[in-house]
């Protein structure tokens, strides 16, 4: 055999294997649901996300796939956008929301819940944080106590604090158990809650129509698709009457909302990456113990503060991770 011929043959030898394990290599395939609008991997929570599995190498393009599913406030597609992940042959499905959440456990995929599920044991989701013991692990807030924190920022700002409006869609489980886990917080502190389910985006009128009649004191918005996607009204109504209001998410204060607290979303969407992670891996959700979050963000607006009248007190001010002038 001439030399050249041999050098060729070693070096096919050399090279096929790396060109083999390339072509087999394997992709893995992230699925995303909300009721909202869909996540793109390239701003807000989805760049978050993202941004964190890339850490961990999973990098779009290379070796992971994005399919996103997102309802637009319709609640009812969801159980078939789930679906459509399924078919998809997703590895993992990271959800926003209670009734993604639901959607995702039913079908029997992994999943990772991210935000907005609610108390994943009182709804079902999982049979305990420590033992989940399905399909569904994640990460979800403890409403009592947040619940409890954003009453006490009301009453610091207002300090003849009586009546809350509360805000919340009735048609979302996760969500009406944390509106009861506010009102029972409320009547614990001696507050009185006035209940304003909505379930559609005509509700709000009706919703605003009662609080014209019997004015509250403050009003306090439970996030979910439905509240968030008609957060405008809200910001609205609250500065027309000049009513304060508290949101659970920083963004909406960013948009003229006047207070906010709530998980920060930047802890939440890393820790659904790393989980997610661990399921590529091999790792079964039902072995993978629910997470809560350790990091809270109070937000206050001074300019919305100012254009209803209000003086915030500096001793809320000093404890506010941001304020927007």
């Amino acid at each position: 055999m001439h030399r050249r011929e041999l050098i060729t043959l070693i070096g096919g030898a050399a090279v096929w294997p790396l060109t083999a394990l390339a072509q087999t290599a394997k992709i893995f395939r992230l699925g995303t649901l909300t009721v909202g609008p869909a996540i793109t991997p390239t701003a807000g929570n989805g760049a978050i996300l993202f941004d964190a599995l890339a850490k961990h190498g999973y990098v779009l393009g290379q070796n992971l796939v994005h399919e996103a599913r997102g309802a637009a406030g319709k609640i009812d597609l969801v159980p078939q956008l789930m679906q459509q992940l399924k078919a998809a042959d997703v590895d993992v499905v990271v959800t926003v929301s209670y009734p993604a959440a639901a959607a995702a456990k039913a079908s029997g995929v992994a999943t990772v819940l991210a935000s907005g599920s609610g108390d994943p044991v009182r709804t079902g989701l999982v049979e305990s944080l420590a033992r989940p013991g399905g399909n569904v692990t994640g990460i979800a807030d403890d409403a009592s106590t947040l619940s409890t924190k954003r009453l006490s920022l009301l009453a610091a700002l207002l300090p003849r604090l009586h009546r809350v409006a509360m805000l919340w869609n009735k048609d979302d489980l996760g969500m009406s158990m944390r509106y009861e886990a506010s009102a029972k917080a409320a009547a614990g502190v001696g507050i009185t809650v006035q209940p304003l389910g909505v379930r559609e985006p005509d509700d709000f009128n009706e919703a605003f129509a009662a609080m014209t009649r019997d004015p509250p004191d403050a009003i306090l918005m439970v996030s979910d698709s439905l509240t968030l996607l008609n957060r405008k009204r809200v910001i609205d109504y609250a500065a027309e009457h000049r009513l304060p209001a508290i949101y659970e998410a920083e963004t909406i204060v960013r948009d003229g909302g006047l207070m906010s607290y709530g998980a920060d979303p930047r802890e939440s969407f890393d820790r659904a990456a790393a989980m997610a992670e661990l399921i590529f891996k091999g790792a079964k959700p039902a072995d993978l113990p629910v997470e809560q979050p350790t990091r809270y963000q109070f937000v206050i607006n001074l300019k919305t503060a100012k254009s209803i009248g209000l003086e915030i007190p500096a001793t809320l001010t000093a404890l506010a991770d941001d304020v927007i002038e």
